[in-house]
Parts: C-alpha cells; sequence; structure tokens
C-alpha cells in the first residue's frame, strides 16, 4: 500500500513506460497516491529489461515503480479492455505516454475516455506533445536535451557536446506532469469535471533553459558551454586548491569582499577590474587566476572548513558514494532502502517533498512483479468501483 500522504485516496491507472511516467506516478505514489500500474503481457515495462540487475531484478525500474501494483493487460483483446474498465470506474488520474493517436486507436482516446468518466484526469506524457509538426516522431532523453538547447550550453567551451549526466529530459517532464496532475485534481474539486493534460518532453526542456533564454532574448546572442561557472555571476564555480576543486559561490560585493580576505587577497576586492559583479564577469579570466594562484597552497578540505566557518557558500564536488554518506542527505532522509530482500534492499532517493503531518518513513515498499495484483485488482465485479480505494 502507499505510504500516508496528502494524495491518500487518489487513485491513478498508470499506463505509462520507462522513466517519464513513472516518474511522475512514482512521486505521486510518494505523496500518498495509490498507483496501478497496466503493463503489456510480453514482457511487461520495457524498464524491467534495463540494468544493472540485483538477483535478475532490475534496479533500474524497482528505484521508479516502488509501492505500485501491477496488472498485464492487452488493450487489444476485448477481455483486458473490460478489465481496465473496470479499473477506470474506481479511478482518478490516468496517466500514458504513448504517441499521440495510439490512445485513440485502442478507443481510449481523451474524447472517449472524458465522455464515459469526465471526473478523470486524463495525462498525456510525450515527446513534442499531441500537436504541432513533430507530435509523431519518437523522442529519447537524449533527442530532448538536445533539441531543447540544454545540450548546448552543458559541458566546456570547445569540448565534445555533452549530455547533462542524469535523464533531465524525462525526469522534468515527469515532474511538470506531476504538477498538472495535481492542479487538474484541484480544480476537479471546484468544477467536478477532470481535464486532459498534454506535456511534452522538449517543451520542459525549453522550460527550464532559465537564465540562458532570458540572456538571449535581452541580448540576442546565442548562449554556449563555459563549463563550471555561471554566466552572470562572478566568482561563482569551480576552482583549483592544492589537491582538487572547491565550489566558491560569492554572489555579491560583499561576499566577494569577504572571499578575498579569507584567501590572502584583500587587494583583489578593490582591483578596478573586479570592482563589480558585471566587471568580474567581462574579467573572469583574470580573476579565476588570481584566486586559484591563492587556493592551490591549500588542500580542499582546509578551504571547505575556512570558508565555511566564514559563512561564505562553498562545498565540495561530491561524488554518488560521497552524496549518500553526507550527513545532511542523511539528515534529511534522502537515501532510503526498498523493503524488498531479493533485491537486497536497492538504495534509492528519498522524497524531497516534506510535508508537516505526513511521515516520511526511512523504507518504500518493492515494486511489483508483473502482474502481480491481478486477483486483488479485478476482484469480484460485486465489489464495484470502490474496491480501488485504498
Amino acid at each position: 500500500m502507499p505510504p500516508d500522504g496528502p494524495l491518500s485516496g487518489v487513485t491513478v491507472v498508470d499506463l505509462t513506460r520507462v522513466l517519464a511516467g513513472p516518474y511522475c506516478t512514482m512521486v505521486l505514489g510518494d505523496l500518498g497516491a495509490r498507483v496501478i500500474k497496466v503493463e503489456h503481457p510480453d514482457g511487461g515495462d520495457d524498464a524491467r529489461h534495463i540494468g544493472p540487475f540485483v538477483n535478475g531484478h532490475s534496479a533500474y525500474f524497482a528505484s521508479v515503480n516502488r509501492g505500485k501494483e501491477s496488472i498485464a493487460l492487452d488493450l487489444s483483446a476485448a477481455g483486458d479492455r473490460t478489465a481496465l474498465d473496470g479499473l477506470l470506474d474506481g479511478a482518478d488520474v490516468l496517466t500514458e505516454n504513448f504517441r499521440p493517436g495510439a490512445m485513440g486507436r485502442l478507443g481510449y482516446g481523451w474524447e472517449a475516455v472524458h465522455e464515459r468518466w469526465p471526473r478523470l484526469v486524463y495525462a498525456s506524457t510525450s515527446g513534442f506533445g499531441q500537436t504541432g509538426p513533430y507530435a509523431s516522431r519518437p523522442a529519447y532523453d537524449m533527442v530532448v536535451q538536445a533539441m531543447g538547447g540544454v545540450m548546448s550550453i552543458t559541458g566546456d567551451d570547445g569540448g565534445h557536446p555533452t549530455r547533462v549526466g542524469t535523464s533531465v529530459g524525462d525526469i522534468t517532464a515527469g515532474l511538470f506532469t506531476a504538477i498538472g496532475i495535481v492542479s487538474a485534481l484541484y480544480e476537479r474539486d471546484r468544477t467536478g469535471v477532470g481535464s486532459r493534460l498534454d506535456v511534452a518532453m522538449l517543451d520542459c526542456q525549453v522550460a527550464i533553459l532559465e537564465n540562458a533564454l532570458a540572456r538571449f532574448g535581452a541580448t540576442g546572442v546565442v548562449p554556449g558551454p563555459i563549463g563550471s561557472r555561471h554566466p552572470s555571476i562572478t566568482p561563482f564555480g569551480a576552482f583549483e586548491a592544492a589537491d582538487g576543486h572547491v565550489i566558491i559561490a560569492a554572489g555579491n560585493d560583499t561576499l566577494f569582499r569577504k572571499l578575498c580576505q579569507i584567501v590572502g587577497g584583500p587587494q583583489l576586492a578593490d582591483d578596478p577590474r573586479f570592482l563589480t559583479n558585471q566587471l568580474r564577469c567581462d574579467h573572469e579570466p583574470d580573476l579565476r587566476d588570481e584566486l586559484e594562484q591563492l587556493l592551490r597552497h591549500r588542500s580542499v578540505a582546509t578551504w571547505l572548513e575556512t570558508l565555511g566557518a566564514a559563512d561564505l557558500p562553498c562545498s565540495p564536488i561530491n561524488n554518488v558514494a560521497a552524496v549518500v554518506a553526507d550527513p545532511q542527505v542523511q539528515a534529511r532522509n534522502m537515501a532510503v532502502r526498498i523493503d524488498d530482500p531479493s533485491i537486497d534492499h536497492l538504495l534509492v532517493a528519498g522524497n524531497p517533498i516534506k510535508i508537516s503531518g505526513h511521515a516520511d518513513p526511512v523504507t518504500r515498499p518493492p515494486a511489483p512483479a508483473l502482474d502481480a495484483d491481478r486477483a486483488a485488482l479485478l476482484g469480484s465485479a460485486d465489489e464495484g468501483p470502490d474496491r480501488l480505494r485504498p
């Protein structure tokens, strides 16, 4: 069963697969929704067959499908379509990430579903959305990272095209879909009518271009990759110390002057090249050189202690093992275990949304085996749609 949360009592019938859609419904499940995962009988969700594997089970699948229930249905078969209809009778949300038109061909397009289940929120997540010249194209994370401009501003100037190290194309689409679903449920409480959500992975990449899009709109200059530094704030990036790199973010004049004092270069604060943030951005290579000459005399650990004591924003560059071991991450319950011995109680990310009045457990329920919940979900027709309520 899903954990207690603000979405307790909400039932989601989830026809999505791989990452964008399942990430969305994982978030909803972490917030208390009941998620019924509908998979094809022939192998189920493709993510079940993507590694890494633990004792023959996909850790990838388990991480984003924890706590869900599974039923295998072939929607081209009349009997399985009847079963899906029964699930929708008791559902609040339907999620799908087929290519546009596929649900309509199966008889479950928005118009048909809305006519039969007018209160149902219908969420479609796709590569390019339900409209536009690219609507029918297939998409993966890499495709939308590239098309959406994110890859063009990632990495070092003149370096090889670089994908962001996590699947932001899928994950942002999943998050925006989850926000849309919660908003649509809120609206349904007022109107009694469900709505249709159309979320495109490409749209979501454009939506997170943030400073790059604003700079292009303001100046007409096309942004490019600039490594770790910030395009509009200096010093703000990774700086070389004696044994590695330290992150320093001196985001205003006061912090910059304090930084100069601490690193042993107070004269830098009064250097005409560095008097304002804009001047520091204009002369970023010169300032970086000056600071690194001073920083290279001491270790990363020493600088972190010194800068931290002065309340200057700084950090190490943690690898994943260091992240998991970080006391702040542990204190915030952001590294939790899946309560499933068959995958050695897999370590996964916790729920970053902490809500008063609701527990944040240190474990999460396991991901389901394919079709594991068929009997419980189909039950007896005499039970009616309320059998799906938690």
